[in-house]
């Protein structure tokens, strides 16, 4: 089993009412990351937001800065929303911190369960499940050939054109996030692929379900499902007790 930290890099203000503005916030996120190659933690992830409240929309960028500064944790998106980018960019992107970092990057994508970027990049919410299956299967098919055929709806065709740099890991390991929705999980089984449970809400027992139904579509898509790792993100706060961790932790909320 692994252990490991992400964050949003909110800038939510302190109890104290005291706000962050995002300069300072990106530098105590490197800090943090530092801390958690320190004290032997596996993975350190960045989310992605295009919002004031958070001070992260390029995660690549803010994760090769961490990889100049530590020297073992993996590094991953937490997540990449795929459906508003170019999955051309996004391999090249994660490729160069997997160079960068030695070998150390991950990539975890999803449809985003916040959905301002959809607008900020000019693409409609009537298209939010088209949009991720087929930047899925092009980002897949990117990671697994060197040179790409493929033509879809939502971005330009490619004929053959090489993508670079190549990861140094082969293959890059590509998670799929899963929220709440079942067919999700059943994808990246049948896929191949390893899952992240997002859990924003809710008791994490009620999850159970998707990670059955993910074992099921890998043995059913002729997958091995010991050597297909899963995955549980949940916010939380660590604190003295668990008063103390709520006095700390609720306010700003």
């Amino acid at each position: 089993m692994e252990l490991g930290v992400t964050t949003f890099a909110e800038t939510i203000p302190a109890a104290d009412g005291t706000p962050v503005d995002h300069g300072t916030r990106l530098r105590q996120v490197v800090e943090e990351a530092q801390l958690a190659d320190e004290v032997g933690l596996d993975v350190y992830g960045v989310g992605e937001h295009h919002r004031p409240d958070f001070a992260s929309s390029a995660p690549a960028v803010v994760l090769a800065t961490i990889a100049g500064v530590t020297d073992r944790i993996r590094l991953c998106p937490a997540v990449s929303v795929l459906s508003s980018d170019d999955p051309v960019r996004v391999y090249q992107q994660y490729a160069t911190l997997d160079l960068l970092s030695g070998g150390r990057a991950e990539l975890l994508v999803g449809r985003g369960s916040f959905t301002e970027s959809f607008p900020l990049f000019g693409y409609s919410l009537n298209d939010y499940d088209d949009l991720f299956t087929e930047k899925l299967d092009l980002l897949m098919r990117i990671r697994d050939h060197e040179h790409v055929t493929w033509e879809g709806r939502f971005r330009p065709a490619l004929t053959g054109q090489g993508v670079y740099p190549r990861a140094l890991q082969d293959p890059l390991p590509i998670w799929l996030a899963v929220g709440g929705t079942l067919e999700s999980a059943i994808r990246a089984g049948t896929l191949g692929i390893p899952m992240t449970l997002a859990i924003i809400g809710g008791r994490p027992g009620r999850f159970a379900t998707f990670s059955d139904l993910h074992r099921q579509a890998l043995e059913a898509a002729g997958h091995d499902p010991t050597t297909v790792r899963r995955a549980v993100h949940a916010h939380g706060f660590i604190g003295a007790d668990g008063d103390a961790a709520a006095d700390q932790y609720f306010p700003p909320y």
